[in-house]
Parts: structure tokens; sequence; C-alpha cells
């Protein structure tokens, strides 16, 4: 597992609309050669290079040109919204092994099993448990381990998927239409899987796999896509060009 730290740098980053200059700018020229104060409330210059690097590589990084024009096209049109993060958490979560294995060991263990909340214990005990098997952790102390598991919590309330302040509970959203729709296209743009069915990403539409299904039969969907279920197989085939899937749902 490739690990790093952008966990603790995105969920200490206080402006997002870092985001979306450096959707705009050139980060190695004029973003990072003019005042950080000019486009966020970022303080410092030093700071603004920290967020950028966990912002293009986990936040901002596409693994291919579908993925880029989902996610610019709707940062461009609506900038920060409760949708547009919710794009940027599942691209983040799959560029970042760290982030989706607490995803999948933490949040969505408790998400589907019907909790309400997550305390920063259990986040530390995933974290340590983790690092008996994996080399780059070791080197992390234990006083890391326990900012990285309170920043991992503080990231998913930024994103929305939990609330509240020392306590927080878990956010069990619901994707409208358009969201269900960008989930597809997302998961078609990443997944290397034929059969859909064997995709890890699955739990990232924040619904049961028969919930789901369910919901790709409906009729109003067949303009955006063709799919093939058989039960233990799942192939979908999108029907609308990348660059222009989000404005033919808006």
């Amino acid at each position: 597992m490739h690990i790093n730290s952008d966990i603790n740098i995105l969920g200490g980053l206080p402006d997002f609309n870092l985001i979306l200059v450096l959707l705009s700018k050139d980060t190695n020229t004029s973003l990072l050669n003019e005042p950080s104060h000019t486009y966020t409330n970022i303080k410092t210059d030093k700071s603004v290079k920290r967020f950028t690097k966990a912002i293009t590589d986990t936040a901002l990084g596409f693994k291919n040109k579908e993925v880029g024009q989902l996610i610019k096209t709707i940062l461009e049109v609506e900038t920060i919204s409760n949708d547009s993060l919710l794009l940027i958490f599942w691209n983040a979560s799959y560029n970042n092994e760290l982030l989706n294995y607490l995803n999948t060991e933490i949040y969505f263990l408790a998400f589907y099993s019907g909790r309400i909340s997550i305390k920063p214990d259990e986040v530390v005990a995933c974290l340590k448990d983790l690092k008996e098997r994996e080399i780059e952790l070791k080197k992390w102390s234990d006083s890391t381990l326990k900012i990285t598991a309170s920043k991992y919590l503080t990231l998913l309330k930024k994103f929305h998927l939990m609330e509240g302040s020392l306590n927080k509970t878990i956010v069990h959203p619901y994707l409208n239409d358009k969201m269900f729709v960008l989930f597809v296209y997302w998961l078609k743009a990443i997944e290397s899987k034929s059969n859909l069915m064997e995709s890890e990403q699955l739990k990232y539409s924040f619904c049961e796999i028969p919930v789901f299904i369910e919901r790709l039969m409906q009729k109003k969907f067949a303009k955006y896509f063709q799919f093939n279920y058989t039960g233990d197989k799942l192939k979908i085939e999108t029907t609308v060009p990348y660059e222009k899937i989000y404005y033919a749902i808006k």
C-alpha cells in the first residue's frame, strides 16, 4: 500500500476554494508566485504549496480524461457544492489508498451496519493494526496516528459525510438522480474490471447492491446508459459523451 499524509493535510484545509484555483491556474507558475490571500483565506505561501500537492495528488488526480471531464465540469458550474464535494470524495478515495482503506474498514462498515457514530479511538485502532503490516506506517508515531484519525473524521465532515464537533455522527446521503448518473459514469471510468459486480467502488453509491441495481433499471436513466445484468454480472455502457453528461442531466 502506498501511504502518505494527504489525509492530515486535506483534513486541515481551511478553504476548499483552493481546489477551484488549481483548476484554473498553472500551479507551477502563476499561483505559487502570487500572494495566497489573492485566492483563498490560506495565509502563507508555504501552506498553499503543501495543500496544493495534496489536492493535486489526491483530490484532483485524474485516472483518465473522462474522470477529469466529470470533475472539472461540475466544479466549473457549481464551484464548491455538496454534489461537487461528493464527486471529489469519490475521486480522492480512489487516488489515496489509505483514505480508501479507512473508508472501507471504518466509515462504510459503520454506514452499512446502521451505526450512527464513529469514535476517534476506532480509527486509531484501525491504523495501529495496519501499522503492523505496512512498512510505510511503521515510522509513524502514536501521536501521528491520533492526529491522522482526527483529521480523517474531520475530512469526512468537510465532505458532508459526518456532522457534529466532538461526537461526530454519520450522515446517510441519498444520491439525487444527477449524482446517481454521475456515479455510474465515474464508476465506469475508473473501474478496470468488466464485471462491475466485482468492483470495490460500488460501496461509494451509499446504497446496498440490490437497491443500486433497482435504480439502474429505472426507465428514466435509459437515455444515459445501457446495462446488462445477469444476477452475478453487471456491464454498463455509457451513451452520452463525458464532456456532455453533466449538462444532459442537470
